[in-house]
């Protein structure tokens, strides 16, 4: 190709390569009680395990309860893109034997939390020693409308998965979303723990929340988003 017209060609193909709209947009959004929309929790920022983290926490006479805990993170639209982040959760004090220590996010969250996609970890599956509970890892939710009581029973083992983790340790989380399908990566792997390939709420949109429950003594720390 003549020097001239591949120099034509390059140009053309960094102007489109730096056009407007052409990069992924990047935010790393404050996780304070007052950037929150809190849904039957509260929040406080404490340090644990040497950083500073958000911790959610059950509301007064819900502490042994088991209820979702739903912060919404004010001022994020997401359809498409990855959240990073990382979390540590346990079974708070006086839980009940079969709670795991359930934490995650929250995404396309509709208004108030009417409905939202999610993937959470059980920390406490991760290393047990009963390959079944193992299996149970890490999960995905539709609410309302898919639980994952509705899921495992219909169709067993496809929304749910095993990662290493430790319960009350950081671990780092990653979500990729596109169109009807979605990929959860855990603790820097680069292939995932867990595919969707059926959102069940199709190609919506909405905000991003935190995730937990009332059983769970959890925190939240490095949330990014990219668009």
């Amino acid at each position: 190709m003549p020097a001239r017209i591949f120099g034509v060609v390059l140009t053309v193909a960094l102007l489109f390569l730096a056009a407007p709209g052409q990069s992924a947009r990047q935010a790393t959004p404050k996780l304070t009680p007052d950037a929150l929309e809190a849904i039957n929790t509260r929040s406080q920022v404490v340090t644990y395990r040497g950083r500073t983290a958000l911790q959610l926490l059950p509301l007064p006479g819900k502490e042994n309860g088991d209820e979702d805990m739903l912060a919404i993170v004010n001022g994020t639209s997401f359809k498409d893109g990855t959240i990073e982040f990382e979390v540590a959760g346990t079974p708070s004090a006086g839980a009940k034997p079969d709670m795991r220590g359930f934490i995650g996010i929250a995404f396309r969250v509709q208004s108030h939390g009417n409905g939202f996609e999610c993937f959470y970890l059980r920390p406490s599956n991760g290393r047990s020693d009963e390959q079944l509970r193992r299996n149970h890892s890490l999960q995905y939710v539709s609410e309302p409308d898919y639980g994952w009581q509705r899921l495992r029973t219909e169709n067993p083992g496809v929304y749910e998965s095993y990662a290493d983790m430790v319960p009350g340790q950081w671990t780092k989380v990653k979500v990729e979303v596109k169109g009807t399908k979605a990929r959860l990566y855990v603790n820097g792997s680069d292939q995932p723990g867990l595919i969707v390939n059926d959102l069940k709420r199709g190609e919506s949109s909405g905000q991003i929340a935190l995730w937990s429950h009332t059983s769970t003594e959890g925190f939240f720390s490095n949330l990014t988003v990219r668009e």
